[in-house]
């Protein structure tokens, strides 16, 4: 036995070194292509934090995982939008966040805090903001030709539109054609909206929510839909492609960093937001990728190129019925009904 307690202690050491290495991981899942290699390396080495970045293309995706996962196979960090933040909120999936941690904090514009979806921002941090517009090749559509949304169903675009794969957001548009809030939650309206959508299947050639800029750089699609920090990079490569914010109005959302309620490593979470809200990294995340950032001490460093860049940083006029998505409660299911069926006759 004399040799046995220290073998066991031995053996119980090495465990606990194992268990605390493993916990040296922070599993991170976010919306594809939205955050740069660059700031994932630098936190590991700064942190000695490993980073497991999974990703997904829909709030709806996002959500029905999470739903399903136990505490042993969860994510410590999400990034939802505007109104899911709200939803998840109702349900009871989201932890607290402990902002005493967060000594960045105090650079966020307190504009975009204390939203309706999360009074006091007790469950979610703004990441980005931005918008859904309406992406133009004027290599191949005269430039000035797309004005809104409604020139979307134009019979001239059969087979060359592109919609991201989001079923509120198509749904978003079609409601505002009708002259309905893109957040009607009424069921004849959501009917109606389906009906009008219907109209513009036979224009559509592609959904995706991926990397929305790559059907326009390959020349698959001439317009359509498209977030505003892809059409940044998709100019980037290719200066014919332009941004419209169409006349009916743009859809805005906020994206939030969120710890699901069973996560794995809190703390880590903690430490990864504080990390995202410093300016130097905010800055470096909206100068790439082309969204615009909460960060108000960030966005006074930021190159010229982005910051007056209007397609990042909208000006007030661009914005102009613009509209935010809101939680639409128990008529999410009519949407949904809707959306199978159209995707059901509709050309992938």
């Amino acid at each position: 036995m004399k040799l046995f307690k220290p073998l066991l202690l031995c053996a119980c050491l090495l465990l606990s070194a194992a268990t605390a290495a493993e916990e040296k991981v922070l599993y991170l899942y976010n919306w594809s292509e939205y955050m740069p290699e660059e700031i994932l390396d630098r936190f590991q080495r700064e942190s000695g934090i490993k980073v497991v970045y999974s990703t997904y293309d829909s709030n709806e995706a996002m959500y029905a995982k999470l739903r399903l996962l136990d505490s042993d196979n969860s994510y410590d960090l999400a990034v939802p939008s505007t109104y899911y933040v709200s939803k998840m909120r109702r349900e009871g999936l989201l932890a607290k966040i402990d902002k005493s941690r967060l000594k960045n904090y105090r650079n966020l514009d307190e504009k975009l805090l204390n939203r309706p979806f999360d009074p006091d921002n007790d469950f979610s941090i703004p990441y980005l903001w931005g918008s859904t517009g309406i992406a133009v090749n004027t290599d191949l559509v005269e430039a000035g030709a797309v004005k809104g949304w409604r020139d979307l169903w134009k019979p001239e675009f059969k087979e060359r539109l592109l919609l991201t794969n989001d079923m509120r957001e198509v749904f978003h548009i079609a409601l505002r054609v009708l002259g309905y809030s893109g957040n009607d939650s009424d069921p004849a309206h959501v009917e109606a909206a389906y009906r009008e959508l219907l109209k513009l299947v036979p224009n559509v050639r592609a959904y995706n929510s991926e990397a929305p800029r790559m059907p326009y750089l390959e020349g698959e699609t001439d317009a359509g839909m498209i977030w505003n920090g892809e059409a940044f990079m998709a100019k980037q490569e290719n200066p014919a492609i332009d941004y419209v914010y169409p006349e009916e109005g743009a859809i805005l959302w906020l994206d939030s960093l969120v710890i699901p309620k069973n996560a794995r490593h809190t703390a880590h979470a903690h430490q990864f937001i504080d990390f995202i809200l410093q300016p130097d990294v905010a800055a470096q995340i909206s100068e790439e990728i082309g969204y615009a950032s909460p960060n108000r001490a960030a966005v006074a460093t930021l190159d010229a190129e982005v910051r007056d860049n209007r397609s990042v940083y909208p000006h007030a006029d661009d914005l102009i019925n613009a509209e935010f998505q809101t939680d639409i409660g128990d008529a999410v299911t009519v949407y949904q009904k809707y959306w199978e069926k159209l995707k059901a006759g509709a050309k992938e």
